[in-house]
């Protein structure tokens, strides 16, 4: 199926203006942000990927291309008019429409016991304790691989707002290592990404 930037450019408006909440961005990633997201990803082997809210596919293409079309590839999409678009464009990818909270059921669910890398296009929102008391890093956490890699992204214009800023805390108690790119000036609005190594294992959270 054909992108057009334009047409998914409308479709972010729409979802943010309807759901503001659950809509991370304004307007689709750009290849720049998307290739910031993606470089800690593995180029050899054939690594497990899971993305969390790919919206219209920015980063799932840029996943594919970092991994050289290799990748198991689980997204995981709870906009249904989004996923089956992702499903026509991406026929390669495992599209899942559901929270990203149900992970641990959607890896068992496929013999996988753990992942190589999670690269979140959710909005910050998404990470707050669900009806469990667990947040979702934890649930991330869990999910990855001792040597796996997540990538988060933020605008910079938010990232020293108070909830960024506690989201940001929660990521660093929840990993060894979190490291922030410098900012892509080519997106809109300019943005970083968070790189977080080395999982903490929590299971109390």
């Amino acid at each position: 199926m054909s992108r057009s930037p334009w047409a998914d450019t409308g479709l972010f408006l729409r979802e943010f203006v309807r759901h503001p909440l659950n809509t991370a961005a304004v307007a689709p990633s750009s290849a720049a942000l998307a290739a910031a997201m993606t470089a800690p990803l593995a180029t050899t082997g054939d690594p497990v990927v899971v993305e969390l809210g790919p919206g219209t596919g920015a980063f799932t293409r840029a996943i594919q291309e970092r991994t050289g079309g290799r990748v198991r590839h689980i997204a995981v999409e709870l906009n249904p008019g989004w996923a089956q678009l992702l499903r026509e464009r991406h026929p390669e990818v495992d599209v899942v429409l559901g929270d990203a909270r149900e992970l641990p059921a959607l890896l068992a669910d496929r013999g996988i016991t753990a992942v190589d890398g999670v690269v979140s296009g959710l909005p910050w929102v998404a990470y707050s304790p669900g009806p469990d008391g667990r947040g979702l890093h934890a649930v991330i956490t869990d999910a990855l691989a001792p040597g796996g890699v997540f990538t988060q992204f933020a605008y910079t214009w938010t990232r020293w707002a108070p909830p960024a800023r506690q989201q940001l805390a929660d990521l660093r108690a929840h990993f060894g290592e979190v490291t922030i790119t410098p900012a892509v000036w080519r997106n809109l609005p300019p943005a970083v990404v968070y790189v977080a190594r080395k999982p903490l294992r929590r299971h109390g959270d």
